[in-house]
């Protein structure tokens, strides 16, 4: 089905309805839904985004109106603390990557499950959008994942060229300023949206294995406990990464893969000249110029679990599910 046929009978036509999804812990989540009012029902997966880190979950709006346009259902979010989900203040706001999973990553999973019930529920995830999946006490009840470009941020894992630069970018400046402000003050500086200072640490401090910052000083028993609900997860993974991705490496890919030892993962590895660009980076996969090519891995993908045969692109060989995470 090629990208911009007509919407379905009784699709909506202004856009996504905003809505507010209350996590475990009481704190509002903005979040906008893509919905069918008819059509092909329980046969029809509902498509949950998970954004980069503090990255406007408006970002991936076009790439939402595709997968709607081709029959999906769709819930964007913005993490706590960021976007429509942000505080009146920042300064000393406590929210971390872990929270971003356990917590309202959990939240649209539920949410999903209550308002679309019996449908699959996918999910399309960038950066560390693909590492909070694992988060989630309620993962094991996802069908297929797309990762794009997703890692826990491991300085070592950074494209060699730019990775000392990387690192004092985001490893020694960016903590530095947040323990200054009480966040990272990133809109000023054009990087990123301001962000909690509790993602910084997890992200400046991020390790071969992960362990969250905030509670670095915690038992063993309460990180095996964070980390149990990653073993949960089943769902067929396809982890995209892009050659000129200085975030997103084959390591790095391989790393977050690791965490997931019980999930069927394929990865693929795209370089830009095969769909005729000249660059894609870490963030312009979800740009609207990709429909055509880019945008219709993940979409053969959440439709049938495979790669079609003239996907652009080199599969990695990696360690089979039952000896990756050892």
């Amino acid at each position: 089905m090629p990208p911009g046929r007509t919407l379905p009978p009784g699709a909506p036509s202004a856009g996504p309805e905003s809505v507010a999804v209350r996590a475990a812990d009481g704190y509002a989540l903005g979040a906008f839904v893509w919905r069918h009012s008819e059509g092909a029902g329980l046969t029809r997966s509902v498509v949950i985004v998970n954004a980069a880190t503090s990255v406007r979950c408006s970002y991936y709006a076009a790439f939402a109106e595709f997968l709607f346009n081709e029959g999906f259902d769709v819930v964007t979010y913005d993490y706590r603390g960021i976007g429509a989900s942000r505080p009146r203040s920042l300064r000393g706001f406590e929210a971390s990557w872990s929270d971003w999973g356990s917590l309202d990553f959990e939240a649209m999973l539920q949410y999903a499950q209550r308002t679309f019930p019996g449908q699959p529920i996918d999910v399309v995830a960038h950066s560390i959008g693909g590492f909070v999946i694992g988060f989630a006490r309620s993962s094991d009840r996802i069908r297929r994942i797309v990762t794009v470009g997703a890692q826990h941020a491991y300085w070592r894992d950074y494209a060699p060229e730019k990775r000392y630069r990387m690192l004092v970018k985001w490893h020694w400046f960016m903590p530095a300023l947040t323990a200054l402000v009480g966040y990272f003050p990133g809109r000023r500086l054009g990087w990123l949206e301001d962000t909690p200072r509790g993602v910084v640490r997890d992200w400046s401090r991020a390790g071969r294995r992960f362990v969250p910052a905030a509670r670095g000083k915690g038992s063993r028993a309460e990180w095996q406990a964070l980390m149990r609900p990653f073993a949960s997860v089943t769902a067929a993974i396809l982890a995209l990464s892009v050659t000129d991705d200085e975030f997103g490496t084959a390591p790095a890919t391989e790393r977050l893969l690791g965490y997931f030892p019980r999930s069927q993962a394929t990865h693929l590895r795209i370089a830009p000249q095969s769909v005729a660009q000249a660059r894609i980076g870490h963030f312009s996969f979800f740009h609207g110029r990709h429909a055509a090519s880019l945008w219709q891995i993940p979409l053969q993908w959440l439709r049938h679990g495979r790669l079609a045969a003239d996907t652009p692109g080199a599969v990695v060989a990696h360690p089979p599910a039952s000896e990756r995470g050892r």
